[in-house]
């Protein structure tokens, strides 16, 4: 157990740390590629997605406990399906909203930028690695970091540490991002807790991610503040 928790608070130091020196890139240097479509970065994260589950081996804890079952799978998808279709619908207003009231410091959008579609055949790549993506983030954030530790301290407790976490993990995107990434990891470790099930919340924030892009694709209003009109279509 002292091996599992060791192992998977080093494991989120590390995607923290990765993830603050890609910003530290990212505002120094505009990509010509996608970043979500690197080879080397998608073997990466395999490899990380296998480590969590070898974490979570280790731990002696019963797959229940990481949410690695249903009880009942259609309400599941049903209830990942709805949560995650409002939630993007909400996005592309609460966004435009706090730009207007704020001003284009509030956010910015250069996670999006480098991971959107520029052509047919990204079109058709990018949803399909923004799906390992999102599944290590649930894996960690829900699985190992909500019911994994749930042995240890309170559920709403570790979903309210976790989820500060999670928004933290979002300083790219600014304050805005940060604010809504928390109250998302929030939403998820609702979904994790309610339904003792990975698939709802791993749903729920694929369909927002991939939403996102497709709002961004198509209404790159605010983009273009920043000189950004990529010129892709979903």
């Amino acid at each position: 157990m002292l091996f599992f928790v060791l192992g998977t608070l080093s494991l989120l130091a590390f995607l923290a740390w990765g993830t603050w020196r890609t910003a530290q890139v990212l505002r120094r240097v505009t990509p010509d590629f996608n970043l979500l479509l690197l080879p080397v970065e998608n073997l990466a994260r395999l490899g990380i997605l296998v480590f969590c589950f070898f974490l979570a081996w280790l731990s002696g804890q019963s797959f229940a406990q990481f949410g690695w079952q249903s009880l009942d799978l259609s309400r599941d998808l049903l209830a990942g399906f709805f949560v995650g279709v409002a939630v993007a619908l909400g996005m592309p207003p609460l966004t435009h909203w706090a730009i207007a009231r704020f001003g284009a410091v509030i956010y910015s959008p250069i996670v999006v930028k480098s991971i959107l579609p520029r052509n047919c055949r990204e079109c058709l790549l990018v949803p399909l690695a923004l799906a390992p993506a999102v599944f290590l983030e649930e894996l960690l954030f829900r699985s190992l970091l909500l019911g994994g530790f749930g042995s240890f301290a309170p559920p709403i407790l570790l979903a309210l540490v976790w989820s500060i976490v999670f928004g933290a993990m979002h300083l790219p995107q600014g304050a805005l991002g940060i604010v809504i990434a928390a109250a998302l990891g929030l939403l998820l470790s609702g979904l994790f807790l309610a339904t003792q099930s990975l698939v709802a919340p791993t749903l729920a924030h694929y369909l927002i991610n991939l939403l996102q892009l497709v709002w961004a694709s198509r209404d790159k209003s605010f983009l273009e503040q920043w000189g950004a009109d990529t010129g892709s279509h979903l």
